[in-house]
């Protein structure tokens, strides 16, 4: 189980607590936890995500599984938290998905906020997909999200971030909304806290070396999905955008950083590692393979794949979320990867969770 290094305690010498809405595999948790927060109430409606949560946290009863609402009124009893933090499922809003405004998932924010308007926490955090502070079309909703958080007496800001300018070894980027209570102080200083909290992430190959050897038990192969190369491939500047292959999983670019790790993973939409590569270095086959398509050398059904292409692993996918080694994932291995997928990368977490405490100490 994720601890805090140090109990962090309140001006009236209590630990600081914390409710954690659609919780997921407990990403976010992870970096609260490691802020020194104490979790009272956690909620997930996905049976496997609840019960990853649930293993990794044995001492734990604050998991409550199934609609948020149903448990509207047992919120009730930790009115006045610390703070109420969660990421609402963001297909709604995604350039992933169809970005429906209908979308029953786009509505969850509203569930998070009415929480809000229950329990009336010192400070919220809302994490979400960049889209919905970047696009015109969601304008209105954000616009409505710091409104409505004003009306409940908070002080309102969103920012967006990239989680590699805090360790994470990954390009995502994410919208985060911060409100807090307008005797508390303004939102704005939890921004200023966030710009401290900067750091520089390890390089890819670090951080996949250090799964284990793969196809071994420490780091077991979870993606079957065959690696064939595109009849038409799509092609751009560089070896590692584009589409090269079949699926939308993308070759991995082992000095830089990892793209951003989708849910839909766990088949041909998982990334892709040159294992040869990674264990003896020199150039990946795509940087060779793209090269010769880009000079008309060869062509794409004249080639064949060499055996080192090989998929992410769910532990090398953890890792890439800055979970830590030996957290569990419950459930299949396509549900595994989508837990991952949808997480709150753990560093990126645990940077929101010490400016949260920084505010209200």
């Amino acid at each position: 189980m994720p601890k805090g290094r140090f109990p962090i305690m309140s001006n009236n010498c209590e630990q600081l607590n914390a409710i954690s809405l659609f919780s997921g595999a407990g990403g976010l948790d992870i970096g609260f936890e490691d802020a020194g927060f104490n979790i009272v109430f956690a909620n997930e409606i996905d049976k496997n995500a609840a019960e990853t949560w649930r293993v990794n946290r044995p001492g734990s009863a604050a998991m409550h599984e199934g609609d948020l609402l149903d448990y509207i009124d047992l919120l009730s009893e930790h009115k006045g938290v610390d703070v109420v933090f969660g990421g609402p499922p963001c297909q709604g809003f995604s350039v992933a998905g169809k970005m429906n405004p209908d979308d029953p998932r786009s509505k969850l924010i509203w569930s998070f906020l009415e929480v809000v308007k229950q329990v009336q926490p010192r400070a919220f955090v809302i994490e979400n997909v960049r889209a919905l502070a970047r696009l015109s079309r969601w304008r209105e909703v954000r616009d409505s999200i710091v409104s409505h958080a004003s009306d409940l007496g908070y002080s309102c800001e969103f920012e967006v971030y990239s989680a590699s300018d805090y360790g994470v070894p990954q390009s995502r980027e994410r919208v985060v909304f911060f409100g807090v209570k307008k005797e508390h102080g303004n939102a704005r200083q939890f921004f200023d806290l966030m710009e401290q909290k900067k750091s520089e992430p390890k390089r890819l190959k670090e951080v996949l070396l250090s799964a284990g050897k793969y196809g071994t038990e420490q780091n077991p192969q979870t993606c079957t999905s065959h690696v064939s190369l595109a009849k038409h491939p799509v092609l751009r500047k560089s070896p590692y955008a584009g589409m090269l292959v079949n699926g939308a999983g993308r070759p991995m670019n082992l000095e830089g950083a990892a793209h951003t790790l989708p849910a839909s993973m766990g088949g041909n939409k998982t990334p892709i590692i040159d294992e040869r590569a990674l264990q003896e270095g020199g150039e990946n086959w795509f940087e060779t393979y793209h090269g010769r398509l880009i000079a008309g050398e060869t062509a794409p059904t004249s080639e064949n794949v060499p055996d080192t292409l090989r998929r992410l692993t769910v532990k090398e996918a953890a890792l890439l979320q800055t979970f830590p080694d030996g957290y569990k994932f419950m459930g299949p291995k396509t549900a595994q990867y989508k837990q991952i997928g949808n997480a709150v990368a753990c560093n990126f977490a645990r940077a929101i969770g010490e400016s949260v405490a920084e505010l209200l100490l």
